[in-house]
């Protein structure tokens, strides 16, 4: 039988799509309020993966991803998909989205998606979210599975991923010789 343990602490990340500059500008500072102080930010990316979007918030989608300071209790996942959730309804204009936020965390095993939908390999956690398995760490680098989303499946993506997961594993690294003092 194998013993109870608390598991480690994650990093938290948010994708954020979007069309206008202003409407991400607000998005962001409302999510730093919910996750915490911004550490890392991608360059604005492109968008072009699915049309899923166009409807409510346009064409010419842009995305970036954000990484957010400090190690962080897994649990606090279905508090900030709420809490992103809140943000794309109030920034929102006659029922329609202008900002899509997907949170999640990079863990030392895998990358989880917040979601509110249930699906095969989804895990109901709590409140009415799901973790989507969207990456997991083997054999030295985050590796798609089946149902990854195509854009997350890219090399850049990847790679991405592969750095800031080195940074969540030095500052493990760090906490722990922090306790052992």
């Amino acid at each position: 039988m194998g013993s109870i343990r608390t598991p480690k602490p994650v990093m938290f990340f948010a994708s954020i799509i979007f069309s206008e500059q202003g409407i991400l500008n607000r998005a962001r500072d409302m999510v730093s309020k919910i996750i915490g102080k911004e550490l890392e930010s991608t360059p604005y990316m492109p968008f072009h993966h699915t049309d899923y979007y166009n409807d409510e918030m346009g064409t010419d989608l842009m995305r970036l991803f954000i990484l957010y300071e400090g190690l962080i209790d897994r649990q606090r996942l279905p508090e900030i998909k709420e809490g992103t959730n809140e943000i794309e309804l109030i920034l929102s204009n006659e029922g329609k989205r202008r900002v899509n936020i997907d949170p999640g965390y990079i863990s030392l095993e895998n990358l989880i998606l917040a979601t509110t939908k249930g699906y095969t390999h989804r895990i109901y956690i709590d409140r009415g979210i799901y973790g989507d398995l969207t990456l997991m760490f083997y054999k030295g680098t985050f590796r798609p599975l089946e149902w990854t989303y195509p854009d997350y499946r890219e090399e850049k993506v990847i790679d991405l991923f592969n750095g800031w997961r080195a940074l969540l594993k030095e500052g493990i690294a760090h906490y722990n010789q922090s306790i052992k003092v």
